[in-house]
């Protein structure tokens, strides 16, 4: 009879809860069982094993009582991450590797039926989770996620191309990196995080002609971390603005990055380090997404892209072609800056802190308010009333700046002046938020409460203001509470330590209903 122990990890969610992989072998009639919850991806690993075993020169116990335990058995196990554990948990149970060097390693990988190693997701994940383990053993991964496991800090990740170099290295003649027994191997490299160049901007704001209005509103929901919605007719420029943002946002900190990264990783798409470090996310999923696409769900929980879309930009082009459940399933979110999937097994919490931009047209024909002569909207009141209703009251009322965007005449598209470029719009943002950090420790948008007040105190005739526009718009507490945010943002966009009227008139003005047909 013969026992081994290999450690590794699961994914629950960002979690990366720890997992012994234990192989027992005994005489007895020849058989494979796979025991500790594991799905279905897990238990075909018996076939993945033996033909890798096979191309690296090792000969699968087919003559023994083969038992693998994946403990704890409570938590749930998915996908081809244990390949690689169970095929050394085999080889150390027949006596063939150096036990107290695998005790000094967690391993993960999957396994190809010719041996190779390829990766699995959520490295980073699991390189997080083993950095915060007191235990500090080293992490040995497939090379085409070591290196982005390798941005964690605080453990070693050692990078492996196929088993059999990773069996090489685990065997008892294979020297080590300090000569001592059961030391780290030698025959593994170290993984190493690649310094890429310098996140682009992305699109130029210089491109945008005219659109002051949508400019300025473009820069305060940059300078402040608002949520942004555009209204205007088709070709207007509602898309084009939008994509610009990300490049008015500043860089990503090494926090922000990591969990940004972590994140990107859970995407089956998104197993290798494709570059695009400290970038700021982008996600705009098609208006036929489902509540489940945007919040995240399924079995076992995944992000969805609210969650992607974390320390970026979510945006929604044709807001009110998106089904009803789904934008609804975003009103929660938006205030908390989290989400928490729950299903009747398991449950998964993820962080949500995205910044919303949307387009839409005001009409079914798109075209109500155009000024251009050639164009006008066909939609009776009730269409248009039904058009717009599919965006309630809740969803709107988080929505801090609403602007319409008009179709310019064709004179200006071609001999008007370039805009602004981004550059220029993105040095007063950074200046803008670094007055926020150092009065509060973050952006505008996450002001609540006292210290709402303490940020935003009004003059006595900006708070007459305020009160007479909160009284005739009939505005919700939320909503004179973000007008105040966009106001406290216009103001350190000025320079200015307190709001005045200036200020909160120009935050009113971003607070508009949605345009109406005419009577």
């Amino acid at each position: 009879m013969s026992l081994a122990l290999i450690h590794s990890r699961a994914l629950d969610g960002l979690q990366a809860p720890p997992v012994q992989v234990e192989v027992h072998l005994a005489n007895g009639l020849p058989s494979f069982t796979l025991v500790g919850l594991a799905d279905t991806e897990v238990k075909e690993a018996r076939e993945r094993v033996r033909a890798a075993l096979a191309a690296c020169g090792h000969a699968f116990p087919h003559n023994k009582r083969v038992t693998v335990s994946l403990a704890p058995a409570d938590l749930p196990k998915e996908s081809g991450r244990f390949d690689l554990p169970i095929a050394l948990g085999i080889l150390a149970a027949e006596g063939l590797l150096d036990r107290a060097r695998l005790d000094r390693c967690e391993f993960a990988g999957e396994l190809s039926l010719g041996g190779a190693l390829r990766p699995v997701r959520g490295a980073l994940a699991l390189a997080l989770a083993a950095a915060r383990d007191p235990a500090g053993r080293e992490l040995v991964l497939p090379a085409a996620c070591a290196t982005r496991a390798a941005r964690a800090q605080g453990i070693v990740v050692r990078a492996a191309d196929d088993l059999a170099q990773v069996v090489q290295a685990m065997s008892p003649d294979c020297p080590s990196d300090d000569g001592s027994p059961g030391a780290p191997p030698d025959g593994l490299p170290r993984a190493s995080a690649a310094d890429g160049p310098p996140p682009a901007l992305g699109p130029d704001l210089a491109d945008v002609r005219g659109q002051a209005s949508a400019r300025r509103a473009l820069e305060i929901a940059a300078a402040g971390q608002h949520h942004l919605l555009f209204v205007g007719p088709p070709g207007s420029g509602k898309s084009m603005l939008a994509q610009r943002l990300v490049g008015l946002l500043p860089p990503m900190d090494e926090d922000e990055a990591l969990l940004s990264a972590a994140l990107q990783g859970l995407e089956p798409g998104e197993l290798q380090d494709s570059g695009g470090w400290a970038r700021r996310p982008w996600r705009a999923p098609h208006h036929s997404a489902s509540a489940v696409a945007l919040v995240g769900g399924g079995a076992p929980p995944r992000p969805g892209e609210i969650s992607l879309a974390h320390g970026g930009v979510l945006f929604l082009d044709e807001l009110p072609e998106f089904p009803r459940s789904a934008l609804e399933a975003l009103r929660e979110p938006m205030e908390t800056g989290e989400i928490r999937i729950a299903r009747a097994a398991r449950s998964a919490r993820y962080p949500a802190g995205f910044q919303l931009v949307a387009a839409m047209n005001p009409c079914p024909c798109g075209w109500l308010g155009a000024r251009l002569a050639a164009r006008g909207c066909r939609c009776t009141p009730d269409q248009i009333a039904r058009y717009q209703g599919r965006l309630s009251g809740p969803l709107l009322d988080r929505i801090d700046l609403l602007v319409e965007v008009a179709a310019l005449p064709p004179a200006q598209l071609l001999d008007g002046p370039p805009g602004e470029p981004s550059e220029a719009v993105r040095a007063r943002v950074l200046q803008a938020r670094a007055r926020q950090q150092a009065r509060q420790g973050g952006s505008n948008q996450v002001l609540q409460g006292q210290a709402l007040d303490e940020a935003c105190r009004l003059d006595a005739a900006a708070r007459q203001l305020a009160r007479q526009a909160a009284e005739r718009l009939g505005w919700s507490a939320r909503a004179l509470h973000r007008a105040l945010r966009v106001a406290r943002t216009i103001a350190d966009l000025a320079g200015q330590d307190t709001v005045d009227t200036g200020a909160l008139a120009e935050a009113l003005q971003y607070r508009r209903a949605l345009p109406q047909a005419a009577n």
